[in-house]
């Protein structure tokens, strides 16, 4: 892209007050950026009313900073940066079928046009032990199976899913897509950097937000549309029942995707919102097949690693667990285990990866997925 053609691009998506399917609107009549803002006030209320086409008279605020800024970012690697605006041929189809497509995507990473099949992943930003665990292997199993998983690089599951993925991707499929809320140029949270990095090297990083875009609460709601838009369907690990993944899975089944929830404890805040959705006609999966299933996706040869085999299924401990929550007191009563004894013990499956020690003295077994 020429210097020229992104300034045109940008003064189309920073213009205050025009709303994208005014702008939408325009380039269907005009055909391209540079051919609207040739056009006089007369020409242009002829598609759009006319305070919106006043407002394209104007230059947006600090726009030769914007320019500036974004032509930068673009030169600094030109073989991973890219402005995909809307025609273009790496643009997703998907997100034209959605009912607000953005007119630029800002990618950082490998072309979208690697992705085959995507399927959404998101949660609760404060998981359970067993929330985080399914997270990763679901997305590990589903990458495995050529499916590029897409989510929002947030703290918990969206990071165990992104983890998750890179994990499990064969090296010809893009591994993950993380959909954020600021500009590329900025890592948000700022402790998923290292991961970011990963997602660049072997997927793709996505935002419709200019470069410099702090982290603005507002931004992060409207980026789930795209989370969803991208995917074939979506996947909720955990939620409460007011988050922003319930929000998520309900556009992509007005989009007419796929909604998936996994089942947890009825004990468990994190997991009531999964249940709610199930309520609402969600498919329940239990397993990464019950999703290939659904979306009707051959399964790949398996790939087996030599350490995967389930250890501590017959621990009588493990089975006196089960796998809600459970305290020292309840423990002792169920197995009759001395306190130091049990203790110990408890030890020796937490180093193992069986049980997870959680806030207020409660311990609870990991399961695989």
């Amino acid at each position: 892209m020429e210097q020229a053609e992104l300034a045109a691009w940008l003064r189309l998506t920073l213009a205050p007050g025009l709303g994208s399917h005014a702008a939408r609107q325009l380039l269907r009549a005009f055909g391209s950026p540079s051919a609207i803002f040739q056009q006089d006030v007369a020409a242009l209320t002829q598609v759009v009313e006319q305070g919106e086409a006043g407002k394209l008279r104007r230059e947006p605020p600090d726009f030769d900073q914007h320019i500036a800024a974004t032509w930068a970012w673009l030169q600094q690697d030109q073989a991973q940066r890219a402005l995909v605006t809307l025609g273009d041929p790496e643009y997703p189809e998907s997100l034209l079928q959605i009912a607000d497509p953005p007119l630029l995507l800002y990618r950082l990473g490998r072309p979208l046009t690697e992705v085959r099949v995507a399927l959404a992943m998101v949660g609760s930003r404060n998981p359970t032990a067993q929330g985080l665990q399914n997270a990763r292997e679901f997305a590990r199993a589903l990458a495995g199976q050529g499916l590029t998983i897409v989510s929002g690089l947030a703290l918990g599951i969206d990071g165990a899913a992104h983890d998750g993925a890179l994990e499990g991707a064969q090296a010809d499929v893009l591994a993950t897509i993380a959909v954020v809320g600021t500009g590329l140029d900025r890592v948000y949270p700022a402790r998923h950097r290292a991961l970011a990095h990963r997602i660049a090297e072997r997927g793709a990083l996505v935002s419709e937000y200019p470069i410099g875009t702090p982290p603005l609460p507002h931004n992060f709601p409207r980026r789930n549309r795209l989370i969803s838009g991208l995917s074939q369907g979506t996947l909720v690990v955990e939620a409460a029942v007011q988050s922003g993944s319930l929000i998520t899975a309900r556009l992509a089944a007005e989009q007419g995707k796929e909604v998936f929830a996994i089942p947890g404890s009825i004990h468990s805040p994190q997991a009531r919102g999964c249940h709610v959705l199930l309520r609402e006609g969600a498919k329940l999966a239990e397993s990464a097949q019950d999703v290939l299933e659904e979306l009707q996706l051959a399964p790949r040869a398996p790939r087996v690693d030599a350490d995967e085999a389930e250890e501590g299924e017959d621990d009588p401990l493990l089975s006196a667990m089960g796998y809600d929550p459970v305290g020292l007191d309840a423990l002792i009563a169920r197995t009759g285990i001395p306190a130091p004894q049990l203790q110990a013990t408890l030890l020796e499956l937490e180093l193992a990866g069986h049980v997870a020690r959680l806030p207020g003295g409660l311990f609870q077994r990991v399961g695989t997925a």
